[in-house]
């Protein structure tokens, strides 16, 4: 993928994320961490402003930097996948508007990001299926 993005640190086990969203008025820390679930090699991934933690319900609104924050988010995917090769990832928005955002951004990147990945979604009735464009 060839989109601006921000600078990354990560831990020695690739779980955890930290970059700065910069804008003109200020800097915000972002991390984005993936979880182990219950289910062996599925991983939440998490994401959202540090506050001492994840805090994915704050705007942070910093000058429009929305699309370098979620390319960043991107590749740290394909880092992560790079230590961890067999793992699966999922994620959602924290809330339907977010969801939406996120749903818009593998739509407009589906050709790239099918060429190393295979993506899928919950439809409503629960069933995994492959991600359908335009479809929640």
């Amino acid at each position: 993928m060839n989109f601006p993005k921000y600078q990354y640190r990560t831990g020695e086990y690739f779980l955890c994320f930290e970059f700065i969203s910069e804008g003109p008025q200020r800097f915000v820390k972002k991390l984005v961490e993936y979880n182990q679930t219950t289910v062996e090699n599925i991983y939440n991934l998490g994401f959202g402003e540090s506050t001492g933690r994840i805090n994915d319900l704050v705007v942070t609104n910093n000058n429009g930097d929305s699309q370098k924050v979620l390319a960043t988010v991107a590749f740290t995917v394909y880092t992560f996948i790079e230590k961890y090769p067999d793992a699966k990832i999922f994620a959602t928005g924290s809330t339907f508007v977010r969801t939406r955002l996120y749903r818009m951004g593998i739509t407009n990147n589906l050709t790239e990001i099918s060429k190393e990945f295979i993506i899928l979604g919950y439809a409503k009735d629960k069933k995994r299926e492959n991600f359908i464009v335009g479809e929640d």
